[in-house]
């Protein structure tokens, strides 16, 4: 009776894993479940009133952030989206502070990170 309990408690397990969502393929990476389901949102958000705020906006959207989740840690998508909010929000001292070489490559490590979201789900 234990081997058949323990047989089947596996069985659901092992089942539980296989169905659920990011545990297969490339955004199965641990970058992808650091993710705060916050921080997806918003950018389901901007993306979706970026591109039409539909059901399609947001089926691409959601891959997107997926693909960007796999390929950039959270921490470094934090960064660079912080530079960019930064760098958006005007010049003076606190702007010239995030133009620098470092500032720059974190964005371009996002963008790189964004233009491969486009490639597979747009």
């Amino acid at each position: 009776m234990a081997v058949w309990r323990a047989s089947r408690i596996l069985t659901a397990t092992l089942f539980c894993l296989a169905a659920s969502p990011g545990t297969t393929g490339a955004a199965s990476s641990e970058n992808d479940r650091s993710y705060p389901t916050e921080a997806r949102s918003e950018y389901v958000f901007a993306c979706m009133a970026a591109n039409g705020n539909n059901q399609q906006a947001l089926h691409r959207c959601s891959c997107a952030i997926d693909v960007i989740a796999s390929l950039l840690p959270y921490d470094r998508y934090e960064r660079a989206e912080t530079v960019l909010r930064m760098r958006r929000s005007g010049g003076g001292y606190l702007g010239q502070e995030f133009r620098t070489a470092i500032s720059s490559d974190m964005v371009r490590e996002l963008e790189e990170a964004q233009a491969e979201a486009e490639v597979r789900c747009f």
